[in-house]
């Protein structure tokens, strides 16, 4: 079986103009298909890592897709900027081998978490992640107090038992927007420390004990700022502080040294060799590889078995379209330290919905694992053949075919 072509896809639409899905889908001569994703949807990168699928697809044309350890060691080590290349270059990467993985289990009729080894995990226990955006099927910011409290309620009332808030997005304020780089940074100030923790506050009383809380800050604080923080919440038992800054090896020794509480990072460390200075420091409790980043199947399964060595749980990073949902929960059914499934905000949007073919969705705060052959998710009419939203390119070894809209 060879690789014959593979599509890449930039969605452009209007109905969630702030989110540009990366996805792509690989044909092979036997006429089985993949799909996967590049998950840098949001922020700055979407159209880098469209252009690096397409690189990379050109020096895997011909390829048997069954090989995905020499497929990924040749898109790393022959391609000069792959080794250690950071974000973008693995986000590429993986789009390529989660599909690569999808057409393995297809070719073989199981699912993907059969060909890591069997299903260790079903009906994952979930968190509602985000809900500093509402938690409803259209993402807002949430400024008052009764906003965050409304908005931990309606996940407890879908039957949440956890749930995950960046407390520190927005102001108090809807005219004032959210807080930024430099109110966030050094010490913090009474005043910016008083509106998170009354936030964090409000939220444990209104879910109770028996609801875990995680403490969402994507990086923004310093360490002081963060040591900070991590303090004044410690009375309301936060499950774990995830990405309390930058990250950096150096900088999470002392945070672990410091914070009487876990710490999870992992959306923005990337491969192995980077994951292994933080699991040999002992700095993160809960490590969070993302699929569509990280470097797929190939990748995250080795970062999942080296945690597991230094006792670090997983929660796989997911806030990218369906095809990176079912992907978390194919790895997520099959690696013994799993401990909890992310459900972003964005995957009740519609926007994101009609990306795929299927919806999947926790019932009662557990997610069913897809049993379908491959990653048990296709990507939907609307991404193949809408010529308004989607620009695509097509990759044969020889030209690109260019569709846009």
């Amino acid at each position: 079986m060879k690789i014959t072509k593979i599509d890449v896809f930039h969605v452009k639409d209007k109905e969630n103009p702030s989110i540009h899905p990366i996805l792509c889908r690989v044909y092979t001569d036997e006429g089985i298909y993949g799909d996967g994703e590049a998950a840098m949807a949001y922020g700055v990168g979407s159209t880098a890592a469209f252009g690096m699928v397409q690189d990379l697809a050109n020096i895997v044309i011909g390829m048997n897709p069954l090989e995905n350890e020499k497929i990924w060691d040749k898109m790393y080590r022959t391609t000069f900027w792959g080794q250690n290349g950071g974000g973008v270059f693995t986000a590429g990467m993986s789009a390529i081998d989660i599909a690569l993985w999808d057409i393995k289990g297809k070719y073989f009729n199981v699912p993907i978490y059969t060909l890591l080894g069997g299903k260790l995990n079903d009906n994952l226990r979930t968190y509602a992640s985000q809900l500093q955006f509402g938690w409803k099927n259209t993402m807002s910011g949430m400024f008052t107090i009764e906003d965050y409290v409304g908005a931990a309620k309606r996940a407890i009332n879908q039957g949440y038992d956890a749930i995950k808030v960046d407390f520190f997005t927005f102001k108090e304020n809807p005219s004032e927007g959210g807080f930024t780089d430099k109110d966030r940074t050094t010490l913090l100030t009474p005043k910016n420390l008083k509106i998170v923790v009354d936030r964090v506050a409000a939220v444990r009383k209104a879910v109770g004990p028996n609801v875990d809380i995680i403490m969402e800050n994507h990086s923004f604080l310093d360490v002081n700022s963060a040591i900070q923080l991590a303090e004044a919440v410690k009375p309301y038992n936060i499950f774990y502080f995830e990405e309390p800054n930058t990250p950096d090896p150096h900088t999470a020794e002392r945070l672990a040294q410091k914070i009487q509480m876990p710490i999870a990072s992992g959306e923005r460390i990337y491969t192995r060799w980077q994951y292994a200075k933080y699991f040999e420091t002992n700095s993160l409790q809960i490590a969070q590889p993302d699929m569509g980043t990280c470097g797929g199947f190939t990748e995250v399964k080795k970062v999942c078995d080296m945690a597991y060595t230094y006792d670090v749980a997983i929660q796989i990073h997911a806030c990218g379209s369906p095809i990176s949902t079912a992907a978390s929960l194919q790895m997520e059914a099959a690696i013994p330290n799993f401990i909890i499934h992310e459900h972003h905000q964005c995957n009740l949007v519609h926007s994101h919905i009609k990306l795929c073919k299927y919806d999947y969705q926790p019932i009662d705060g557990r997610f069913k694992v897809p049993d379908k052959p491959g990653l048990g998710q296709e990507l939907s009419d609307f991404v193949l053949n809408d010529r308004e939203s989607v620009e695509k390119v097509t990759i044969d070894g020889s030209t690109k075919s260019w569709t846009m809209a």
